[in-house]
């Protein structure tokens, strides 16, 4: 792991303040939707990248989520004019997009723990659209990111002791320190 230039934390678990960082936990998204591109359609011209992103949308239980969420950001939401499901909480089409995404598939990579995959989705979607969720579990959920992505997998009880030192009034540094060493072994 390597910690960041800009905010200190390990990368991307600076995510979404960090401009660095939330471009990382973005790069996730992205490098699925440019390896669809090539596989599927071979040389795309990025004006067909919108149509292509619509097709996707409208069948997101037919591709892999990073393919799925890479799509609604190129789509601007009409209510909000952000790009769509990553609108504010509250706003209707962001709503209704951010709860399709979860319908897309998640294939653990090779040599991760099962159900890392969607550890890492689940953290990457609260990290890329913070709103309308609790600052703690947001804390977590970006200082999980670096370990997730090495492809790493709490067991349960670490992750309940995790959130039991937020009830307690854990710090972020302490959350970090914690998250690195338990989950690290």
């Amino acid at each position: 792991m390597r910690q960041c230039e800009m905010c200190g934390h390990q990368e991307p678990a600076g995510a979404p303040d960090c401009d660095r960082c939330a471009g990382l936990v973005d790069e996730l998204v992205e490098e699925g939707w440019r390896a669809f591109l090539r596989e599927e359609f071979g040389t795309v011209e990025p004006q067909d990248e919108q149509l292509i992103a619509r097709m996707v949308v409208d069948e997101p239980d037919r591709h892999p989520w990073r393919v799925v969420d890479a799509a609604y950001d190129r789509l601007t939401c009409a209510e909000c004019g952000g790009r769509l499901s990553r609108g504010p909480a509250g706003c209707a089409a962001c709503d209704l997009a951010n709860g399709f995404r979860y319908s897309a598939v998640e294939i653990d990579r090779p040599g991760v723990p099962p159900g890392n995959e969607h550890a890492l989705r689940v953290n990457v979607a609260v990290t890329r659209r913070p709103y309308g969720i609790a600052a703690s579990e947001v804390l977590i959920r970006r200082l999980s990111l670096p370990l997730l992505i090495e492809g790493r997998l709490p067991t349960t009880a670490q992750a309940q002791a995790t959130k039991a030192m937020v009830r307690q009034g854990a710090t972020e540094e302490e959350l970090a320190a914690a998250i690195s060493s338990q989950w690290g072994s």
